[in-house]
C-alpha cells in the first residue's frame, strides 16, 4: 500500500484511536514527575560574605610579619576548619543528619557535611604594592552551607563564619608571635657567640700584648733607640779596653814600693850616663868603669830588694804605682758595668726584634678575629633591630591593626528552599510526559497494520467497498459510557484535590501562595 498523505481527519482519528496509549504514558511520567518534585527534601543555604581589608597603619611605618597572601592562608584555614575533629563537633553540636546516623559512618557524615560548605573567592585586579606589577586578588570571599532546615542552615553558616575570623586571627598572631620568638632565640645564640669573640679576642690581646699591630710603630722606635744605645756603649767599651791595656803596661813598668822606685830611676840615670861616656871615651875610661861597677852593684842591690820585697808581700808604697792601679781598677769596673748594659740592651733589643718580627702574623690572627667578632657584631646589630619590628609587628596583630577578615554580610535565617526548583521539575516532568505519550502513540500506530476505514480498506484491497456497517449501540453501551465518564471525573477531581494538598505541604501555603498572587496581582 503507497503512503497516502495524511489529513487533519486523519490525525483527529488516531488520537482518538490511541488516545489511551498517549494519555497513559504521558500521566505516568508526569506523575512520576510530580512525585519527585514533591518528594525531594527542601535544601537551605545560608551565606555570609567576609571582606579581606588591608592593614590601616601604612607598611611603611609597620611592616606586618604575615607574609603569606591572603589566598594562601585563606585555604590554610579552610584545611583546619575542614578537618575531620572540627567537622564532627559541628555535627553533634547540632546534631546534624539524625535520620542518616544509623545508615552512615562518622566519616561518611562528615564528607557530607564537608560537601555542604562552600567556599567562594571574590577577586579583582589590583596593583601588587609588593612588584608593583598588575595581578589579581582576592579581596572577599564567601562562605555558604546548605542544610534541610533554614534554622540549622542559619546556625551552621554563623558557626563557620564565627570559625574562620577567629582562626584567622589566631593564625596571624600565632605567625608574628613564632617570628618574635624565633629571631630572639637566634639573637641570644648569636650574643653567646658574641661573647665568646670577646673573650678570645681578651686572651689574645693579653698573650700578645707587646705584639699587636698598633705596638708595631712603638717597638720600632723603642728597637731604634735601644740598637743606637748598644753602639755607643760597644764603643765605649772599647775605649775602655784600651785604656785598660794601656795602664796594664804602665803599672807593669812601674815598681810598687818607693826604694825600688829610687834604685830603678838611679840605675835609669847611670845607664844614660854610661851611654853618654861610651860615645866620648873608651871602655877603659875611669869613668866609664866606675859607671859600668856602680850600674852592676845598684842592679845586685835592685835584685835583692825586689826579691825582699816580693817575699814579703809589702804593701806598695809607690803613689804613681797606687794611681796606676786605682785608674786600672776604675776601669775594670766601668768595662764589667758596661758589658751588663751591653748584655742587657742585647737581650732587650732581641725582644723587641722578636716582637717585631711576629707582628705580621700576630696581626693577621688578630684582624681576622676581629672580622669575626664585627660580622657577628653586625649580625646581632641586624636581628636585635628586627626583633624589634617583629614585636611591632606582634602587636599589630595583637591590635588587629593588620589585614584582617571583616564581616560585611553575616548569614542570615533562609526564607525558602535554595532547591530542589520544584515547579522547573514539573514542567519538565509535563514536557517529557508530552514527549512519552507522543512517542509511544506513534510507535504502536507506525506499527499497526489494522485496517480502520473504508478508504483504507479500498486502498488496500484496489476494490470498491460496498457498503458500510456503522457501530451499533446499545443502551448497555451507553450506561458503560456514562459510567466510565463519571469515574474520570471523579479521578481527576480527586488528582487535583491531592495536588493541590501536596502543594500546600510539600511547596508552599497556600495563605502564602495567595498573598503573593494578589501581591502581584493588585488584588
Amino acid at each position: 500500500m503507497e503512503p497516502q498523505e495524511m489529513t487533519v481527519n486523519d490525525y483527529i482519528a488516531i488520537l482518538k484511536r490511541r488516545k489511551w496509549s498517549l494519555i497513559t504514558p504521558a500521566a505516568i511520567v508526569f506523575l512520576a514527575a510530580v512525585l519527585v518534585a514533591l518528594l525531594l527534601p527542601a535544601i537551605y543555604v545560608s551565606t555570609a560574605t567576609i571582606l579581606i581589608e588591608e592593614q590601616e597603619i601604612p607598611v611603611e611605618f609597620v611592616m606586618s610579619s604575615v607574609t603569606s597572601y591572603a589566598e594562601q592562608r585563606l585555604q590554610s584555614i579552610n584545611q583546619k576548619i575542614m578537618s575531620y575533629s572540627r567537622l564532627n563537633d559541628i555535627i553533634d553540636r547540632f546534631n546534624l543528619y539524625p535520620d542518616l546516623r544509623d545508615r552512615k559512618t562518622r566519616e561518611e557524615l562528615v564528607d557530607i557535611l564537608r560537601d555542604s560548605i562552600k567556599l567562594g573567592q571574590i577577586s579583582a585586579d589590583i596593583i601588587d604594592p609588593r612588584t608593583g606589577r598588575p595581578g589579581t586578588a582576592t579581596i572577599a570571599f564567601t562562605l555558604s552551607y546548605e542544610g534541610e532546615t533554614a534554622k540549622e542552615t542559619y546556625q551552621v553558616a554563623n558557626l563557620l563564619t564565627s570559625l574562620y575570623l577567629k582562626e584567622n586571627l589566631k593564625v596571624r598572631e600565632k605567625q608574628a608571635m613564632g617570628t618574635s620568638e624565633f629571631i630572639e632565640s637566634q639573637l641570644n645564640k648569636i650574643k653567646i657567640d658574641l661573647v665568646k669573640y670577646d673573650n678570645t679576642i681578651t686572651r689574645f690581646k693579653e698573650r700578645h700584648a707587646n705584639e699587636l699591630p698598633e705596638f708595631l710603630q712603638v717597638n720600632l722606635q723603642v728597637l731604634q733607640r735601644v740598637e743606637l744605645t748598644l753602639e755607643r756603649l760597644l764603643e765605649q767599651l772599647r775605649s775602655l779596653k784600651e785604656k785598660q791595656g794601656y795602664l796594664r803596661g804602665q803599672l807593669a813598668t812601674t815598681p810598687a814600693q818607693l826604694a825600688l822606685a829610687d834604685k830603678k830611676d838611679r840605675l835609669k840615670e847611670l845607664r844614660s850616663q854610661l851611654a853618654f861616656y861610651q860615645t866620648r871615651f873608651s871602655a877603659e875610661y875611669p869613668d866609664v868603669t866606675k859607671t859600668r861597677a856602680d850600674i852592676a852593684e845598684l842592679e845586685k842591690q835592685y835584685a835583692e830588694l825586689k826579691k825582699s820585697v816580693a817575699s814579703t808581700e809589702e804593701q806598695p808604697d809607690n803613689p804613681a804605682y797606687i794611681s796606676l792601679a786605682s785608674q786600672l781598677a776604675t776601669t775594670v769596673m766601668e768595662i764589667k758595668s758596661l758589658g751588663k748594659q751591653i748584655k742587657d740592651l742585647e737581650k732587650k733589643a732581641a725582644v723587641y726584634q722578636r716582637r717585631v718580627a711576629r707582628t705580621p702574623r700576630v696581626g693577621e690572627e688578630y684582624r681576622n678575629l676581629v672580622i669575626q667578632r664585627d660580622a657577628t657584631q653586625a649580625k646581632y646589630d641586624d636581628l636585635s633591630r628586627k626583633l624589634m619590628e617583629s614585636k611591632v609587628a606582634y602587636g599589630l596583630e595583637k591590635d588587629q591593626k593588620g589585614e584582617r577578615f571583616t564581616l560585611i554580610d553575616p548569614a542570615r535565617m533562609p526564607e525558602k528552599p535554595y532547591k530542589p526548583n520544584r515547579l522547573a521539575i514539573i514542567l519538565v516532568g509535563l514536557v517529557l510526559a508530552v514527549g512519552a505519550g507522543v512517542g509511544t502513540a506513534a510507535l504502536k500506530e507506525f506499527t499497526d497494520n489494522a485496517v480502520y476505514n473504508a478508504e483504507d480498506l479500498a486502498r488496500a484491497t484496489s476494490r470498491p467497498v460496498l457498503v458500510s456497517i456503522p457501530e451499533i449501540v446499545t443502551t448497555k453501551d451507553l450506561t458503560r459510557q456514562r459510567i466510565k465518564h463519571l469515574s474520570l471525573a471523579v479521578g481527576a477531581v480527586v488528582l487535583l484535590v491531592g495536588a493541590v494538598l501536596l502543594f500546600h505541604l510539600y511547596v508552599m501555603d497556600l495563605n502564602v501562595l495567595w498573598a503573593k498572587l494578589s501581591r502581584k496581582l493588585g488584588v
